[in-house]
């Protein structure tokens, strides 16, 4: 073997120089095994017996289901036509998907109910407001988040009552709220419940942890009675219990009783998801809060609110995607959101044919899926960015 003598090694007198490498050895492969998309599948899903059969299993469903499902949806599906003829089978058109000529033209309908046609702008500019709102208040770097809590919850309420409602003052014809429908209902109840409910179940869960006994004993009673009972029956004695113990004259608007239903609803469960929250913290956060000195409002607005929020996140979205979705149930009491929109369109003899309400269905499906799925990426986002500060 053929040894290069380091510097300062005489020849003869080299001692344990033989084992002395002058440069160093080439980097080494990984096994093919442990790197690329063979490890991702070994670690991911082969792991194990029983994570081979659920991939299986798994692969053998994808494979009965997607192909009908993408032959349905999108390759033998309808899209132009004009009324039920361009998606009933004949006798050239054996197979018929999904219909989404009818989907195109109800789409209006579907968003903006029975609003009236030359006032449908308003409903527009309220979407974008509500867009920008949103925008603005959830962008992680979006400048001037004082004057963002300022436009999501004092400007945008009180400018979306007026565009909606109408307002003769300002050149808004009043449109009754039995002419709102479809999609855009649906928004402004799942917005309302959603706003209200974070704020006033932060203030139930802390008269629940309160001192004071009377304020404790009425926020314990509210919470327990309200999720006592289902939704449909807050909203069945909102709607048709209610106008029986007041004068009509002091009678509120059928939406009105639905929003306000849903709002104490959803926020007797946010109490319960934000008290959890505030018994997580170890009693030193408390006790260092009150050992600088700070004052009961300060030491929750400062230190234990913000990681008892921080904490309960899943379950704040969690909630925040289940009262979306309730929200469906203000058809029982008769008002006119988005299901109810399509249910009223798949009934129309114009669109009497067979793939119709199952069209019909999907969209809403797909309509829902986007949203909860938003809030649910936008939740798993910030967890990220606050789990920084854990690491070690």
């Amino acid at each position: 073997m053929t040894v290069t003598e380091p510097p300062g090694v005489a020849p003869g007198n080299r001692g344990n120089a033989d084992f002395v490498r002058s440069a160093m050895a080439p980097a080494a492969k990984p096994p093919s095994s442990e790197v690329g998309a063979i490890a991702w599948l070994r670690h991911n899903l082969f792991t194990g017996p029983l994570n081979t059969l659920l991939t299986i299993g798994l692969v053998l469903l994808g494979y009965w289901t997607i192909p009908p499902l993408v032959d349905y949806l999108f390759i033998d599906a309808v899209w132009t036509g004009s009324d039920r003829e361009a998606c009933i089978y004949t006798a050239e058109r054996t197979k018929v998907g999904a219909c989404w000529a009818f989907v195109v033209d109800r789409a209006a309908f579907f968003t903006y109910g029975f609003y009236p046609l030359a006032e449908r702008w308003r409903i527009d500019v309220f979407f974008v407001l509500l867009v920008i709102g949103i925008v603005w208040l959830l962008h992680l770097r979006a400048p001037r988040k004082d004057l963002a809590a300022i436009y999501g919850f004092v400007f945008l309420p009180v400018a979306s009552f007026l565009l909606l409602s109408g307002t003769p003052s300002l050149g808004l014809p009043t449109v009754p709220t039995n002419l709102w429908g479809g999609m855009m209902v649906s928004v402004v109840v799942s917005a309302v419940g959603i706003v209200v409910s974070l704020p006033l179940g932060i203030l139930l869960a802390l008269g629940r942890r309160s001192n004071m006994p009377a304020a404790k004993l009425f926020c314990v009673i509210f919470i327990e009675f309200v999720r006592g009972v289902p939704l449909i029956t807050v909203l069945f004695m909102a709607s048709v219990m209610l106008p029986l113990f007041v004068p009509d004259y002091m009678q509120p608007d059928k939406l009105l009783r639905a929003l306000v239903g849903i709002a104490l609803f959803a926020s007797a469960y946010m109490a319960e998801v934000v008290r959890a929250g505030l018994q997580a913290l170890p009693k030193g956060q408390y006790e260092g809060a009150m050992s600088l000195g700070l004052g009961w409002g300060q030491m929750m607005r400062l230190i234990i609110l913000p990681q008892a929020l921080k904490i309960t996140i899943p379950n704040i979205v969690n909630t925040y995607i289940g009262l979306f979705k309730d929200t469906t149930l203000v058809v029982i009491v008769g008002i006119f959101d988005f299901l109810k929109a399509i249910e009223a369109s798949r009934i129309d003899p114009t669109w009497a044919a067979p793939t119709v309400s199952t069209t019909g269905y999907i969209y809403a499906s797909i309509f829902y899926f986007f949203c909860c799925y938003a809030m649910s990426a936008y939740a798993r986002s910030v967890e990220r960015r606050l789990a920084v500060a854990d690491k070690r």
